[in-house]
């Protein structure tokens, strides 16, 4: 009898063990979403811009606005600028173009990094991952673990998405990955020339004391608290879910509709994400037409999970699949948000001397499963191939640029700090090393053009450098060198590092000098997630298809 007893409580132990083990993954996500549902998220509730400071100088009534709008994953054929635009043009984007055609196009932009927050820091900084240790992008809490999870149950023919626990237990809280309080941003320094300071949306910077967005500079601050454009079942949005996408599955499971004010409890935000950022934003610029402000913008869109206003959705008509359909009505609502800002500054009469740029964080997502969204470039988003690092960056002031320049000199994330500094007739800390330099002054006549130099990206073992044409690459995982000649080979078809083994090895020499130079990162990276650098994630990768790890 006893023996029976062990003999079936055994048996259904390993009964509940393999069904377990079989619905691991809608566990976990279920065990995220019980997470995500216990979050107290209170009712929208209006909030107060700080009111306009009185200009104390003539020079201070001279100095332009700046308002930094900055998109999230946008792929640089979504811009019609650029020749393209979403479902092979069907959705164009005006309001985007509008700062093309009445500013400077950099027509060879790059991000900071093929991923976001180190790019935003650079942004803000001017400086690269090797000054800042700011290498790696913030994960919450537990979505490493999800993420491989899913991903195993998954048959994309990729690689196995490594993850190690033994790092992700040493690291620190999701809210205190961030960048350092040490760091000084570009509200920092524009709010002690006498701006105003408003950031809205996206931050991913950190939450703690030293690196929330008021810590850093910011007066005000509405924080994209978490990540969903609407409830999923709001009657007035359109959802894509991507069942071959892990990182998506994980987004819909965990995440909430809520903003936060200046580190105010969570609320709704008032309305779909991408139009509530801007409404807020058009309340900041129409209440400080009166004195110097600088307006950090950073959508969510085009970044999962993929929602639409039903509108938008109508308005981009019958494109298929239902995803691009989704993602088409999410740029031309982006688009909508700068168009609505140009018109703001035409009425309030301060567009001549206001600098608005526009720019992504990094290359369109191949885990979208969109194959067109960075075309002509090879890879994308977690790859340093140009479809990962090349971004829009359309820089528009009447009063200081000529409308219609396009110049074709490789800038970069780095740039934009000094820059606006240099606009805003502040002057850098001599003693804190810079690395972006003033990209308007050749333009503005005002200084010689820098010297050739080299553009550096990395993320622990996967490295790039660009200098003149020659871009190289290389990795640890897999392990390899690739050298490119942008110049005859813009879309980084063929590597060509044995017909030029002495610029591979200059090259090499420069990585080799940048990370022996670099302070080490501020945190592990724990997961490291393979990218098929020629197909989206929607598309089955074969043995002998190209791809690289993203370390992070």
């Amino acid at each position: 009898m006893v023996k029976k007893f062990i003999f079936g409580s055994s048996l259904m132990l390993i009964t509940m063990a393999s069904i377990g083990w079989f619905f691991r993954a809608e566990i976990l996500l279920y065990l995220a979403a019980q997470r995500a549902s216990a979050v107290t998220v209170a009712e929208h509730r209006h909030v107060t811009w700080a009111s306009a400071k009185p200009q104390s100088s003539d020079n201070a009534r001279s100095q332009p606005n700046v308002i930094l709008i900055v998109a999230d994953d946008l792929g640089i054929n979504d811009i019609s600028t650029f020749g393209g635009g979403v479902a092979n043009g069907r959705v164009r984007t005006p309001g985007i173009d509008r700062i093309a055609a009445e500013g400077v196009n950099f027509n060879t932009a790059y991000a900071g990094s093929a991923t976001c927050a180190p790019s935003r820091a650079m942004m803000l900084t001017g400086r690269y991952p090797s000054r800042t240790g700011f290498e790696f992008t913030p994960t919450p809490d537990g979505m490493g673990k999800i993420v491989k999870t899913i991903s195993g149950t998954l048959d994309s023919g990729l690689p196995p998405i490594i993850y190690n626990r033994a790092l992700a237990d040493a690291q620190p809280s999701y809210e205190n990955q961030g960048l350092p309080g040490s760091e000084v941003t570009l509200a920092e320094i524009l709010r002690d020339q006498g701006y105003y300071t408003a950031h809205i949306g996206k931050w991913h910077l950190g939450r703690s004391a030293e690196s929330n967005p008021n810590a850093q500079g910011f007066d005000d601050s509405l924080l994209m608290a978490s990540g969903l454009f609407l409830p999923e079942k709001h009657p007035d949005v359109v959802n894509a879910k991507l069942a071959f996408d892990p990182i998506d599955k994980f987004l819909w499971a965990g995440m909430n509709y809520a903003a936060s004010f200046n580190g105010s409890e969570w609320f709704e935000p008032g309305g779909y994400l991408t139009d509530y950022w801007t409404d807020e934003a058009l309340k900041v610029i129409r209440s400080s037409s009166d004195q110097p402000f600088f307006l950090y913008m950073a959508h969510w869109a085009t970044h999962t999970p993929l929602q639409a206003t039903r509108s938008d959705y109508e308005a981009v008509g019958d494109i298929q699949p239902h995803r691009l359909r989704v993602y088409a009505a999410m740029v031309r609502a982006l688009d909508r948000s700068v168009g609505r800002i140009l018109e703001t500054l035409d009425q309030e009469g301060i567009a001549d001397n206001t600098i608005v740029i526009f720019t992504s964080d990094n290359g369109g997502a191949g885990y979208i499963g969109l194959p067109d969204i960075n075309a002509p470039y090879r890879g994308w988003k977690l790859t340093l191939y140009e479809g990962g690092v090349r971004v829009p960056m359309l820089v528009r002031w009447p009063n200081g640029l000529d409308a219609g320049t396009v110049t074709d000199t490789p800038v970069a994330h780095i740039d934009i700090l000094p820059t606006v500094v240099a606009a805003a007739g502040a002057k850098l800390d001599e003693t804190r090393v810079i690395d972006g330099v003033n990209i308007l002054a050749p333009i503005t006549n005002t200084a010689q053009p820098a010297a050739e130099r080299p553009l550096f990206w990395t993320s622990a073992y996967y490295q790039a450098v660009r200098k003149g044409n020659w871009k190289l690459q290389r990795s640890e995982r897999p392990a390899g060198t690739w050298l490119y000649d942008l110049a005859t080979d813009p879309t980084e078809q063929r590597n060509i590092i044995d017909q030029y083994p002495m610029i591979a090895s200059e090259l090499t020499a420069l990585l080799d000098e940048y990370r022996a130079n670099s302070r080490p990162p501020l945190y592990h990276h724990v997961l490291e997630g393979p990218v098929a650098v020629d197909k989206n994630l929607n598309d089955y990768f074969e043995d002998d298809d190209d791809y690289v790890y993203w370390p992070n």
